[in-house]
């Protein structure tokens, strides 16, 4: 009997894994649950039921999601020790870039689907900087954690160095470049969706 119910267990737990990793990349690609199952042929509620490991991802299904999800079956159905992204983390190998305007400057996404925050790793190379001031709804924060930065917020300059932080309202006017000869990296946090951050960056 208690080997039985260790099966079953174990079997929840996977279906509940499963579910999140379908959730996390639906919500990746910016799909609602009817555009998924509309993709994959399946009904929204039973989507639904897998997303939130109530139902097992039969084998019939696998393949039709995977596909709508543009990812290779194995990712869905993983034992849980792989290095994969979920609706919590994600992992070192696995960010995602955020595309940028200007020169010398790249963003990585740290923060993963489910989070109500936008965190960042925002490269600054040598030279590199903002196109122009800019601003947004929300509000930011940022952590410089090797090199230095030029921060213009309001129209008042910050140079900024490893260890020195910062704070403002992303409605205020902002900008900034890497003044120095080395690259610079700062952990940034938005309160807005990169996708809803229309800046010179």
């Amino acid at each position: 009997m208690d080997i039985m119910d260790e099966a079953e267990r174990s079997k929840d737990e996977a279906d509940v894994r499963v579910g999140r990793r379908v959730r996390a990349l639906r919500l990746e690609r910016k799909l609602s649950l009817a555009e998924l199952a509309a993709k994959a042929g399946i009904s929204i509620g039973a989507l639904s039921q897998i997303e939130r490991g109530m139902s097992s991802l039969r084998v019939k299904v696998i393949w039709p999601l995977a596909a709508a999800l543009d990812i290779e079956p194995s990712a869905l159905i993983g034992d849980g020790n792989e290095a994969v992204n979920d609706l919590y983390c994600v992992r070192a190998d696995k960010r995602r870039s955020i595309p940028v305007k200007s020169e010398g400057i790249a963003k990585a996404l740290l923060s993963p689907p489910a989070a109500t925050l936008t965190g960042m790793l925002v490269t600054v190379e040598a030279g590199g900087g903002t196109a122009e001031a800019y601003a947004h709804a929300g509000h930011e924060f940022g952590f410089v954690m090797t090199g230095e930065v030029e921060l213009v917020v309001d129209a008042t300059t910050y140079v900024l160095k490893a260890g020195d932080s910062f704070a403002f309202k992303s409605t205020l006017l902002h900008a900034f470049r890497n003044p120095g000869a080395e690259r610079c990296q700062i952990l940034w946090v938005n309160t807005t969706k990169p996708s809803e951050v229309r800046d010179g960056a």
